[in-house]
């Protein structure tokens, strides 16, 4: 992974596209530190929206409606909870230079938020970056079993139907290489991603839930999973 020029100050959600579109992206060393650089991948993790895993007791519990999957309804509830130290993960790369272009972003249609909801309250989610018929997954946050899992695969069958064509994950971690998440050299990432920014997709936040159900159907029947 090589870093480019730090800096934070003129950090805008317009350098951000232009940042994404060229295949970098800013992260910070630290939640309170307010500068950050420019990550290049060598190599970048991208999930094939055509070849996904999900497990057999995943397709049970979002089959289940144990949770409320909802898009775009609290942006910066969950950009805030991604931020937020964990176990297992003290320090955190959103800072408040980050935050603020992205909720930019999200403003201006270019970010987008998939929730999971319990009871009333938000317990999972993820966001990322919509461009072209690329997104570029940012992060996630669980606050019980599955429920970032379940946003996850909720986002697959969103962009599925939105005709999207690249899932940037970034990088390859474990509780993403179980989804299929794969590796690939940043040459070929920026073919694919060449590619994706030629074509438009419409990220569906509000589409139907039958819509919605059909697809997540035909994304557990291509399937490739352990029970």
């Amino acid at each position: 992974m090589s870093r480019r020029d730090r800096g934070a100050h003129d950090l805008t959600p317009e350098l951000l596209i232009r940042a994404y579109a060229a295949g970098i992206f800013p992260m910070a060393e630290r939640r309170d530190d307010p500068t950050i650089f420019w990550v290049d991948p060598r190599v970048r993790g991208i999930l094939p929206l055509d070849g996904v895993h999900v497990r057999r007791r995943l397709q049970r519990t979002i089959r289940s409606g144990a949770f409320e999957v909802r898009c775009d309804t609290a942006f910066e509830e969950v950009i805030d909870q991604c931020a937020v130290s964990r176990r297992g993960r003290r320090e955190t790369w959103i800072n408040r230079p980050i935050r603020d272009a992205v909720i930019g972003l999200h403003d201006m249609g270019f970010a987008h938020s998939v929730e999971t909801w319990r009871d009333g309250r938000l317990v999972g989610g993820l966001y990322g970056v919509a461009l072209g018929a690329a997104f570029f997954g940012e992060s996630m946050f669980s606050r019980g079993r599955d429920a970032s899992k379940v946003a996850l695969v909720h986002l697959v069958a969103r962009l599925r139907i939105g005709g999207f064509r690249l899932l940037d994950v970034q990088f390859t971690t474990a509780h993403l290489g179980q989804f299929g998440v794969v590796e690939i050299p940043a040459r070929v990432y920026l073919e694919k991603l060449d590619q994706a920014l030629s074509f438009q997709g419409v990220f569906p936040a509000a589409a139907e839930p039958a819509r919605v159900a059909d697809a997540l159907a035909q994304l557990f029947r291509e399937s490739r999973v352990r029970p």
